[in-house]
C-alpha cells in the first residue's frame, strides 16, 4: 500500500486515482500529523509527500519517518511545485528522501520510480529476515550443542558412578546393592541410547535418510506393547487404554516407528502430568479410514503462543528451568514420522488444564504415496 499525504484534498483524490488505475492500493493524509499516526497504524510500501504543507512540512515528516525503527525503512518520494530551489531539493534527500519530482511530473516516470524503490525495498527487507533467521539459527545451533553436552554428559557421569558404587559393592559381597547401582546404571543407559538415537534420527531426516519399513501389523497389540514398554520406564505411573475394540485392526505403516511417537507423547504427558494423575491413550476409529490416537494428561498445559512452536526441532517447553531436561528433539522427529505415514499431528491444550498430543494415520494408505 502507498501512502500519498497532501494537504490539498484535489492533489490527493487526482493522484490516488491515477495510481489506482495502474494496479496500487492507495491510502492518503492531509498532513504530516495525520500521515505520522497512519504510519504507526499500518504497513507502506512507499510513501508519496508533499514538500509544503501547513504544520508538519514534508521534511519533518520525513526526518520523524526515518527516526522511527518501525518505519525507517520505508521509501520516500517528495513532490513540490514548480520552480522550487535547488536547496529544497538538496534538503529533501537529507532528511531521508529517495528522490524528489517536480509538478508537473510524467505519470509514467512517476510509476516506473514508485515500483522500482517498492521492489528494492522487498528485497533488503527479505535480506534482513535472512539475516536475523541465520543468527537465530546459528543461536539455537550454540544453545543446543550446549544442552547436547550437558544432556549426554549427565547419564555418562551417572553409569560411570553407578559402576564404580557396584563394584565396591561387589568387593563387600552385598549383592543387593550391587543389583540396585547396576539397575540404575542400566536405567541411564537407556537413556543414553535414547539421546544419542534422537540425535541419528534427526541428522537422518535432515539429509532424507530417515528409513521406514512399512508394512502390515496388528494395531492392537502395537499399542499395548509400547504402552507397556514406557511402563517398566515409570512403574508408579497410572497408564490407562481407552479404546473400541482394535483386535482385528491391521494398519499399514513402520510399527517401531508410530512406536517412537506414542512413547514420546507418553513420556512427556507423565514428565508434565501432576503426581498420582493417570495418562490416558484414546483411540479413535473415524469413518474416512484413519486411526486417531490421543494421550491424554491433566500436566502443566501449554499456552497457545507456544502450541505452534513444539514441533520445531530444539525447542524445549521449560527452556527457563532445570525441572524438565531433553535435547528438544522428541516431537520434531514425532512430526516426520507421522508426515512420512501422510498423517496429521497436532496438541490441543490450555495452561494448568492439561494437554492432549495427538496423531492420526490412515489405515491402509495408498503405497504409492509412502514412497
Amino acid at each position: 500500500m502507498i501512502l500519498i499525504v497532501d494537504d490539498k484534498q484535489e492533489n490527493l483524490i487526482a493522484l490516488g486515482k491515477t495510481l489506482e488505475s495502474r494496479g496500487f492500493e492507495i491510502d492518503t493524509a492531509l498532513s504530516g500529523e495525520d500521515a505520522l499516526k497512519k504510519l504507526l497504524r499500518n504497513d507502506y510500501e512507499l510513501i508519496i509527500l508533499d514538500v509544503q504543507m501547513p504544520g508538519m512540512d514534508g521534511f519533518e515528516v520525513a526526518e520523524a519517518v526515518s527516526g522511527y525503527r518501525r518505519t525507517s525503512d520505508i521509501p520516500i518520494i517528495f513532490l513540490s511545485a514548480v520552480n522550487v530551489s535547488k536547496e529544497f531539493i538538496t534538503k529533501g534527500y537529507a532528511s531521508g528522501g529517495r528522490d524528489y519530482l517536480v509538478k508537473p511530473f510524467d505519470t509514467d516516470i512517476l510509476v516506473l520510480k514508485i515500483k522500482t524503490f517498492v521492489k528494492l525495498n522487498n528485497i533488503q527487507r527479505s535480506l534482513q529476515l535472512e539475516i536475523e533467521r541465520r543468527i537465530v539459527a546459528e543461536n539455537k545451533k550454540d544453545e543446543f550443542i550446549s544442552i547436547a553436552s550437558h544432556e549426554l554428559n549427565t547419564p555418562l557421569t551417572s553409569i560411570k558412578g553407578y559402576i564404580q558404587l557396584a563394584g565396591n559393592a561387589l568387593e563387600r559381597k552385598n549383592i543387593d546393592q550391587t543389583r540396585m547401582f547396576l539397575d540404575r546404571s542400566q536405567k541411564q543407559v537407556t537413556k543414553l541410547n535414547r539421546l544419542v538415537g534422537d540425535l541419528l534420527d534427526t541428522t537422518k531426516i535432515q539429509s532424507g535418510k530417515l528409513q521406514f519399513n512399512f508394512q502390515y501389523f496388528d494395531f492392537g497389540t502395537f499399542l499395548i506393547n509400547a504402552v507397556e514398554n514406557i511402563q517398566h520406564s515409570f512403574p508408579d505411573k497410572s497408564l490407562r487404554i481407552k479404546a473400541p475394540d482394535i483386535s482385528n485392526i491391521r494398519v499399514f505403516g513402520d510399527e517401531n516407528r508410530l512406536e517412537q511417537v506414542v512413547q514420546n507423547y507418553l513420556s512427556n504427558a507423565i514428565k508434565y502430568g501432576p503426581e498420582g494423575k493417570e495418562v490416558v491413550i484414546e483411540v479413535l476409529l473415524l469413518p474416512d479410514g484413519k486411526v486417531h490416537v490421543n494421550v491424554i494428561d491433566e500436566g502443566i498445559g501449554i499456552s497457545a503462543e507456544r502450541q505452534h512452536q513444539l514441533f520445531e526441532k530444539f525447542y524445549r517447553v521449560e527452556e527457563n528451568s532445570n525441572r524438565f531436561q531433553g535435547l528438544g528433539m522428541g516431537l520434531y522427529i514425532c512430526a516426520e514420522i507421522v508426515k512420512r505415514h501422510k498423517g496429521t499431528y497436532g496438541v490441543v491444550s490450555e495452561p494448568e488444564k492439561g494437554s492432549t498430543f495427538y496423531f492420526c494415520i490412515p489405515i491402509n494408505p495408498a503405497i504409492s504415496e509412502l514412497n
